[in-house]
Formats: structure tokens, C-alpha cells, sequence
């Protein structure tokens, strides 16, 4: 697989210098990850690991790929929705040298091939660590690539999905590499789940309808950190919110 595969496969490489001037504008707003590439970046404590990453490519992302390179992981990535990508976000970091595999607009079929392609690496040695977001990573190793599973030292999952799914997995005696479950920690349930929903959600309201939300009925399914959130963010632009 190593040998056939393309370096990365990306909407539009020219798109490079533009993400990579967001990429920038984003390091300043995430200080977390810049501290640990100032503390850790010299140490290098993830040199050896190979990371397999299925999550959204934005440019958000894209420096946290670049924190884990910087701390010394090897890693390849694919997105884990196929109209989640942004696509020049991918491109910087695809001409940054990491082998990206993400474009939006991908069919179910170009999906499943671009998770595939982050499984063995350039010098032919699989993964050894998942970065999982809903699951769809880690049911296709232990579904189509069971060989793999040896080697692996063990997966994180981010959203409630994807513990769900590890949940059942674990039931039913199916889990077969340690997992973490980073949905349910403090810094994501309490400070994505409820805030970052709260900035997401009607700027993707507005981009996709161009509506004005003040006056309208707004219906919020579910009672979690991200209900929560989605409520209250409604209410603010004066949603009524049932």
C-alpha cells in the first residue's frame, strides 16, 4: 500500500499559501498547543509514534497536526466527514509535507479510500496510534485490517458517537486496542461541547441560509453540553427555542 499510494490527495495543492496564512491567524488563537511545541518541541516525546488522524481537516486542525510533527510523531491524515474539509487548509498542510488524503465533496467511496491510505506509512510500517472523531477509523482497522491491531498502543476518540460506537464494541467483546475517551473530558464537554457549538452553529446557519434567526421558532433536539449550547446561542439572536 505504502509504495502505490500518492504522497496526499487534496482538492487543490495551489490552495497551499492561503491556508497556510489562516494557519497562523488560528496558532494565535490556540496557546495550548503552541506552549507544548515551545516545552516539548526540543524533547521530541511522541518520536515514534505514528499517528493515523480521522478528523475533521480544518485549519484548526491543521495545527494540531503540526503540534504532533513538531513534538516528533510521524502522521497521516484523512477527514472524517466528506464535506468537512476545508480544502486550503489541507493543501498547506499537504505542501508542509504530511500526507493529507481530504477533499470536500467526497463520496462515500473516496472516504472510505482516504482513511485507508493513512494506514502504512512511507517506510511500510503501519500505524501505531489512532486519532479517531466518530469512529469510522477505528471500525475499518478492526473490521478490514485486523493485522494491524498488534501493533497498535491505542486510539482516541472525541466525539459522542464515537464513544458510543466503542461502547458496543467493548460489549460485545470487540475492542481490541485501549481507547480514551476524550469526548467526555472537562476541556472537551465543558468548553467545545457548550461554547464552541454556541460560535458554530448559527455562523453555519447564516452561511448555509442567509437567514435572520431573530423571531423564528427554533427546535433543539437533546439535552447535553451541546444542546446546551445550541439553546442558548439561539436564544441570543432571538430565537424562540422550544
Amino acid at each position: 500500500m505504502a509504495a502505490s499510494k500518492p504522497a496526499y490527495k487534496v482538492a487543490d495543492i495551489g490552495l497551499a499559501e492561503f491556508g497556510r496564512k489562516e494557519i497562523i491567524l488560528a496558532e494565535n488563537e490556540m496557546p495550548g498547543l503552541m506552549a507544548m511545541r515551545a516545552k516539548y518541541g526540543p524533547a521530541k516525546p511522541l518520536k515514534g509514534a505514528r499517528i493515523a488522524g480521522c478528523l475533521h481537516m480544518t485549519i484548526q486542525t491543521a495545527v494540531l497536526i503540526e503540534t504532533l510533527v513538531e513534538l516528533g510523531a510521524e502522521v497521516q491524515w484523512s477527514s472524517c466527514n466528506i464535506f468537512s474539509t476545508q480544502d486550503h487548509a489541507a493543501a498547506a498542510i499537504a505542501a508542509a509535507g504530511v500526507p493529507v488524503y481530504a477533499w470536500k465533496g467526497e463520496t462515500d467511496e473516496e472516504y472510505e479510500w482516504c482513511i485507508e491510505q493513512t494506514l502504512v506509512f512511507r517506510d511500510g510500517q503501519p500505524l501505531n496510534m489512532i486519532l479517531d472523531d466518530g469512529g469510522d477509523l477505528t471500525n475499518i482497522v478492526h473490521q478490514k485490517f485486523p493485522q494491524y491491531i498488534p501493533g497498535i498502543r491505542g486510539l482516541s476518540e472525541e466525539t459522542t458517537t464515537g464513544v458510543h460506537n466503542l461502547a458496543k464494541m467493548l460489549e460485545k467483546g470487540e475492542l481490541k486496542i485501549p481507547a480514551i475517551n476524550v469526548n467526555d473530558s472537562v476541556t472537551k464537554s465543558k468548553f467545545d461541547n457548550l461554547y464552541g457549538i454556541r460560535e458554530s452553529l448559527p455562523d453555519g446557519i447564516k452561511r448555509a441560509t442567509d437567514v435572520m434567526l431573530a423571531g423564528k421558532v427554533s427546535v433543539v433536539c437533546g439535552y447535553g453540553d451541546v444542546g446546551k449550547g445550541s439553546a442558548a446561542s439561539l436564544k441570543a439572536f432571538g430565537s424562540r427555542v422550544i
